[in-house]
């Protein structure tokens, strides 16, 4: 039997070539000028073909190449928004995984709200204007912005910080429907934390930071669900991926994820896992965790969080891609 030529010198370089490598993950840390408060501690993670030689501190086992070049044109940006008393490496496996898609990823600390300091915990209208704060920075004053796409830009959050997102995104919450809704659970984690920082009155009268340049929503698990309504999302027309951890001990059912589903059309992107708790979403615990921090790492005896991550940020990964692809010029 006689192979035509070029057939098999392509059939032979197909086998003889190694198939391209997957980008790592490189990894840095930066301080975002606030002009409202002290700098923003952010941790970015991107593109790279540089070797991963060791895990950041604090984000368990998984490498990346800390400090390395950035690889690739018009990529498209992913911020992050942590939980109360949260920091920007809570999500970091997701962090990752976007990266290793071709996305940078630029996760901030929120002042006042973070595992150092719980001063303006209740200050929620603080959160979405960092967020716009840290959008800016990126996409101005990031030593790679030129290397952004402006026009593909997207926003994931989780429990306050999905909250967050979805209020920069153009929701306008009501603050005032807590008092409500604490004088009939008042036992429920917002309100024991209104209970310690009553929310100050011109929470009531301070104007939502919305930022038009986020195209794309993640919301996991999202506190303070019931603030919103469908009048109150109607400015919110950006796709939205929406979860629900179906065991949640912190934001229990219907008031929270539940809440903002009923809010949204239709077209929602709607997850609810079965089995898990709230902080389920977060990455998942290693061996310091475990120790340190049992509250975070006390998933259900039968819920394996490392499996649900596997599939979490592929999901999401696969949502902003499609929702933030290379549509312009």
């Amino acid at each position: 039997m006689r192979f035509a030529p070029t057939l098999f010198a392509l059939a032979f370089l197909a086998f003889a070539l190694p198939a391209a490598a997957e980008p790592n993950a490189g990894f840095q840390v930066i301080q975002v000028p606030d002009p409202q408060g002290p700098p923003i501690e952010v941790g970015v993670w991107y593109p790279t073909d540089a070797p991963a030689t060791a895990p950041a501190r604090g984000m368990g086992n998984i490498k990346v190449a800390y400090g390395a070049p950035l690889q690739g044109q018009k990529l498209p940006l992913v911020v992050m928004s942590h939980g109360n008393g949260g920091w920007f490496g809570g999500h970091y496996d997701t962090a990752i995984t976007l990266a290793k898609a071709g996305f940078v990823v630029a996760a901030l600390t929120h002042t006042g709200d973070n595992y150092k300091d719980q001063s303006r915990a209740t200050d929620m209208a603080n959160r979405p204007r960092q967020l716009h704060v840290l959008i800016d920075y990126m996409l101005g004053d990031w030593t790679e912005h030129a290397r952004l796409d402006p026009k593909r830009v997207g926003a994931f959050g989780f429990s306050s910080g999905g909250f967050t997102v979805l209020a920069a995104a153009g929701g306008e919450p009501d603050l005032r429907r807590i008092e409500a809704q604490c004088g009939a659970h008042p036992s429920h984690y917002e309100c024991q934390m209104v209970k310690r920082s009553p929310v100050g009155a011109e929470a009531f009268t301070t104007p939502w930071t919305h930022d038009p340049r986020i195209r794309a929503v993640v919301s996991a698990a999202p506190a303070l669900g019931y603030t919103f309504k469908a009048e109150s999302l109607k400015a919110l027309t950006q796709p939205v991926q929406l979860w629900r951890a179906a065991d949640d001990e912190i934001l229990p059912d219907p008031f929270h994820a539940s809440a903002v589903k009923a809010a949204l059309p239709a077209s929602v992107d709607y997850h609810v896992v079965a089995k898990a708790r709230h902080f389920d979403f977060l990455t998942p615990c290693d061996d310091y965790a475990r120790k340190n921090l049992p509250v975070l790492c006390a998933s259900n005896p039968d819920f394996d969080r490392a499996a649900f991550h596997h599939t979490f940020n592929a999901a999401v990964t696969a949502f902003f891609t499609a929702r933030l692809a290379l549509t312009h010029p």
